[in-house]
C-alpha cells in the first residue's frame, strides 16, 4: 500500500542543523527519561533524524522507526547504523503504521503528535499495533495550562507556527487526546523547556507513560 508523500525540505534541514543544540541543552536527558526501562519490540512514530536511537536500553529487541519525510528518513538511517539496538527505518505515516495488531510491546511518540494531521487517527493506529497492556511513551510539547499563554498558542497555530515549524501545532492537548484514544495515562510530568530563542510558544512539555487498555 503506497504511503502519502510528506515533504518539508527546508524545515527538515533546519531541524537537523539545530536539534543537536537542543539535545545538549536538555533534550537528550528527556529522551533518556522517556525511554528508560523499555524492553521487547518497539515502534517509533515519526523518528525524525533518529535522535532517539542511541537512548534505547539494551533490553529492546528491535525498533521499527517510521518516518515519512525523505531527508529526515535518510538521516535516521545513518543514525540507525550506529544505534546500540537493532533499528529498521521505514517510510510510513502515523495514521497507517506498519505492523500487525498487537505486534509491539511499546510505541514511542517524541515531538511528533504536534505535527501529525490527524492525532486521533495516529493514536488509534498506535493502539492497534500495541499488544494489550502495551506502553505508549510520549515526549511532547503541549498546550499551556495558563489561559493567556494558551490563547497565544491558538493565535500562532492558525497559520504562522505550522508554516515555520513543519506543520507543528503548539496548542494541542496531547495528554487529553491520549486518554481519549483508549489509553490509561499512568505518568505525566509537565515542565518548561526552551532550548533556544523564540521558543516560548512550545515551551510547555510533557513526558509520560500511557498503557493500552
Amino acid at each position: 500500500m503506497a504511503q502519502a508523500t510528506v515533504r518539508n525540505p527546508l524545515f527538515a534541514r533546519l531541524y537537523t542543523r539545530l536539534s543537536g543544540g537542543a539535545e545538549k541543552k536538555g533534550a537528550a536527558a528527556h529522551r533518556d527519561e522517556n525511554l528508560a526501562g523499555l524492553r521487547g519490540r518497539v515502534i517509533e512514530i515519526g523518528a525524525g533524524n533518529g535522535l532517539n536511537f542511541r537512548h534505547y536500553p539494551a533490553e529492546v529487541q528491535k525498533v521499527v522507526a517510521v518516518e515519512p519525510e525523505p531527508y529526515l528518513r535518510a538521516r535516521a538511517r545513518e543514525a540507525a547504523a550506529t544505534a546500540s539496538v537493532p533499528v529498521t527505518v521505514v517510510d510510513g505515516t502515523a495514521d497507517r503504521l506498519p505492523g500487525k495488531e498487537g505486534e509491539f510491546d511499546a510505541a514511542i511518540a517524541s515531538l511528533v503528535l504536534c505535527t501529525v494531521p490527524d492525532p486521533p487517527a495516529a493514536l488509534a493506529e498506535a493502539r492497534r499495533v500495541l499488544r494489550p497492556g502495551g506502553e505508549l511513551r510520549f515526549y511532547e510539547h503541549v498546550r499551556a495550562r495558563d489561559a493567556r499563554r494558551a490563547r497565544w498558542q491558538d493565535r500562532l497555530a492558525r497559520r504562522i507556527w505550522p508554516t515555520v515549524g513543519g506543520g507543528c501545532h503548539p496548542n494541542r492537548d496531547t495528554e487529553g487526546a491520549i486518554a481519549a484514544a483508549g489509553f490509561e495515562v499512568e505518568v505525566a510530568r509537565r515542565f518548561e523547556f526552551r532550548p533556544g530563542p523564540c521558543m516560548g510558544v512550545v515551551a510547555p512539555h510533557v513526558i509520560g507513560v500511557a498503557r493500552r487498555r
